[in-house]
C-alpha cells in the first residue's frame, strides 16, 4: 500500500457523512462499517474530500497528531480485508 495522503478519522465514525464520496474524482473513499476509509492506493492528492467533509474528519496524514495516527492503520486493515 502506498503512503496515505489523506486520512479520516473519529469525527467520522457514527456520523458518516458521504460528501466526500461525492467529490472524489477516482472513488477512492468507501464505506465501512462505522466510518469510510480513503483507499491509498487509489487517491490521486487531490484534497477535494477534506473541504467537502462537514464535520472535519478528513486530515492531510503529515496533519495528523500522534492520537490520531491510528486512523491510518485501521484504513490499511479495511482495504487489506475487503
Amino acid at each position: 500500500m502506498s503512503v496515505m495522503a489523506f486520512v479520516i478519522t473519529e469525527a467520522c465514525i457514527g456520523e458518516k457523512a458521504s460528501d466526500c464520496t461525492e467529490v472524489c474524482p477516482v472513488d477512492c473513499i468507501k464505506e465501512g462499517e462505522d466510518q469510510y476509509f480513503i483507499d491509498a492506493d487509489t487517491c490521486i492528492d487531490c484534497g477535494a474530500c477534506e473541504t467537502a467533509c462537514p464535520v472535519g474528519a478528513i486530515y492531510y496524514e503529515d496533519d495528523l497528531t500522534e492520537e490520531r495516527k491510528v486512523f491510518i492503520e485501521k484504513a490499511k486493515q479495511f482495504y487489506q480485508n475487503l
